[in-house]
């Protein structure tokens, strides 16, 4: 980070501060004011020996909001008690700096309930030649050259690919090389992430999660970032777009694979070794025989 990045990234921590203070203190402000405010009724109904309806419905009000008040009381943030005071600070700055560059780099949200199996999301997001076949038309033909890296970790896994944009034609070519490494990273059951480069080391990366809410339904969260230095709302509109378009083409893929009924594999000792379903047959062996989908849905079925 350069001198004028790093002064403009005090700066905005200093005045993310600033805001926390201000909401804090009119937060505190507040609660003299309420209670002010139900003392006031509370004499006002009971000095003169007699009390009407309007005056316990006012009573009542001022007593509702002023527990909605508290209610919303911001978000605590660490305290100097915690650290020595330089190290308070600095640790303060790194959180908050953190926060403003994830907002920032957040750029859209989707949310979808399916009517299939969430082994069939898993197994479509973690399979790669989908990207060649399901999604043929809305990437223009990209294909995969290889698998440069494979990681299992503790549980998931990480994979690297080369892609190239086959087609001369390719829009995608306005965004990023011929050819590039993709990252796709199975973190938790549920969550797996997809980062794709595009140009002067600028990126974007989709977090998908998915959550079995039944047998034969699933809830999926879609969460797109991205550092590209394109104006916010443009680089909005064009990401709904494409995750709409790519969620668009999923669905009869998503159908034939519960139709095969590919939950199945997860009992399977018959998993592919092809090198492009690797991060699956790690999905399998951690989570297959354990059952991690039943569990959840009974989980959601009890409570």
């Amino acid at each position: 980070m350069n001198s004028n990045q790093s002064k403009n990234t005090f700066v905005e921590v200093d005045i993310a501060i600033l805001i926390d203070k201000i909401k804090n203190g009119i937060w505190l402000f507040g609660i003299p004011s309420w209670l002010f405010g139900i003392t006031d009724r509370s004499f006002a109904a009971f000095t003169d020996g007699y009390v009407s309806t309007v005056e316990i419905f006012q009573l009542f009000t001022a007593s509702f909001f002023f527990f909605s008040w508290l209610y919303l009381k911001p978000e605590e943030s660490f305290t100097s008690n915690d650290f020595p005071p330089n190290e308070y600070q600095e640790y303060l700055c790194r959180i908050q700096a953190e926060k403003l560059k994830i907002k920032r780099l957040h750029m859209i949200s989707q949310e979808y309930i399916l009517p299939f199996p969430y082994v069939c999301q898993i197994y479509h997001l973690l399979s790669l030649k989908h990207l060649e076949t399901v999604h043929k038309f809305s990437l223009n033909n990209l294909k995969i050259l290889n698998i440069s890296h494979f990681e299992p970790t503790n549980i998931g896994g990480i994979i690297k690919f080369q892609t190239i944009l086959d087609s001369p034609a390719n829009p995608l070519r306005i965004w990023r090389q011929p050819i590039v490494e993709v990252d796709l990273i199975l973190h938790t059951p549920y969550t797996v992430e997809l980062s794709i480069p595009v140009y002067n080391n600028k990126r974007i990366i989709v977090i998908f999660h998915a959550f079995p809410l039944s047998d034969s339904e699933h809830q999926l969260f879609i969460d797109i970032y991205s550092d590209l230095e394109w104006p916010k709302p443009l680089l909005q509109i064009i990401l709904h777009f494409a995750s709409c378009l790519t969620l668009f083409e999923d669905l009869p893929y998503l159908q034939a694979l519960a139709e095969r009924n590919i939950e199945r594999l997860l009992h399977s000792h018959r998993i592919s070794n092809h090198e492009t379903g690797l991060l699956f047959k790690r999905y399998v062996e951690l989570y297959g025989s354990s059952g991690e989908g039943t569990k959840l849905i009974e989980g959601r079925e009890n409570s």
